[in-house]
């Protein structure tokens, strides 16, 4: 079993979260805690970086003020940030952090920042989500 994938998987578990899927051979964890708000996040280990991604909605509009709005917001997110799928349609949050000293506490820090963001930033993605 490749080691990065194995010591992400144990801090995984240690913090507690559900892991709802799993690929040993592709090295991607699917992890949730709905009550945090995080639903699907997938925890990709892409030596020499883990990939954190989880999907939030799609963006229908193609207003400029709807990316302005999530650039701004970008600023205030402590880890990740908003992206967009190649398509331009899927708003997504994204991390990457190193693996090769990766500790629990990062790998927390960043998680938490999602749930954060999911909680503040919460109605202003529902109307995004219908624009």
């Amino acid at each position: 079993m490749n080691n990065n994938f194995l010591k992400i998987k144990n801090y995984v578990t240690e913090l507690e979260y559900t892991i709802v899927n799993e690929s040993e051979g592709d090295s991607i964890l699917v992890i949730e805690a709905e009550e945090s708000g995080i639903k699907n996040l997938v925890l990709g280990c892409e030596d020499p970086i883990l990939i954190m991604e989880q999907y939030i909605t799609d963006v229908e509009s193609d207003s400029s003020d709807i990316y302005i709005e999530l650039l701004k917001k970008n600023r205030d997110i402590i880890h990740g940030a908003f992206v967009l799928d190649d398509s331009g349609k899927k708003l997504i949050f994204r991390d990457t952090l190193q693996l090769e000293n990766l500790d629990l506490n990062e790998l927390e820090s960043s998680i938490n920042s999602l749930s954060l963001l999911m909680s503040e930033y919460s109605s202003e993605l529902i109307n995004i989500s219908k624009k």
